[in-house]
């Protein structure tokens, strides 16, 4: 069973890192990072990178594609990556499960996979989702068919666990829950936005923006 997650510049680390440690040792699952060309794929913090080592021209077929979120500079680049998304289309012809994470939903959206289909996304997103034709549903992930698209970064966790079950059976994926210690006990209830109210709402996008900007500036020699 392979999965392959795509990596481009400026998407976010747990959206790839988080489903990754589920899956990846799962008996019988290999997983590969697979990117436009192979090599060093920066996040978007500008701080980290993760190695593709695969390019999408060697990957001709694969059971799981995982695309993930990212900043929005990485996801509206990628969203007109016409051989990023001809790679999606392909894959997604012959996958036993296409999935994203986050802002990944709008990628697959991009490539045509989602019209009239309930998808979920990143909260400040998901008025987007219309544009992609897909119907905005709630849970920290949906599937519709094939597709299972989850919500923002962290919730690729919890889609990981889910389709740890799909791949294997729901003892394994329990297994790997506790493998992997996912036991949610956060210090604040803050963790969606009809929890947390405007004011934390705007300082949360206000966060994201700096490091993006951060991100975009000169690099240190």
């Amino acid at each position: 069973m392979r999965v392959a997650v795509l990596l481009y510049d400026g998407f976010t680390a747990l959206d790839a890192v988080g489903p990754y440690e589920v899956l990846c040792r799962l008996p019988g699952v290999s997983v590969t990072m697979v990117a436009e060309r192979a090599g060093p794929i920066r996040t978007d913090t500008g701080e980290l990178t993760l190695v593709a080592t695969r390019s999408l021209a060697s990957v001709e077929r694969a059971d799981v594609l995982l695309v993930p979120g990212g900043g929005e500079r990485g996801t509206t680049a990628t969203m007109a990556n016409t051989a990023v998304l001809d790679f999606i289309r392909r894959v997604h012809r012959h996958s036993t499960w296409t999935t994203s994470v986050c802002t990944g939903s709008l990628i697959l959206g991009a490539a045509g996979l989602l019209r009239g289909l309930p998808a979920t996304t990143y909260w400040a997103s998901r008025p987007h989702l219309a544009d992609a034709g897909a119907v905005c549903a709630p849970g920290r992930f949906v599937e519709a068919g094939k597709i299972i698209t989850a919500a923002g970064v962290s919730a690729g966790i919890d889609m990981g666990l889910h389709l740890a079950a799909r791949l294997s059976n729901e003892r394994v994926a329990q297994a790997m829950q506790l493998a992997v210690e996912y036991d949610p006990d956060p210090p604040f209830d803050t963790g969606s936005p009809e929890k947390a109210g405007p004011e934390l709402r705007r300082l949360a996008l206000e966060l994201l923006a700096d490091v993006a900007r951060e991100a975009e500036g000169p690099r240190p020699g």
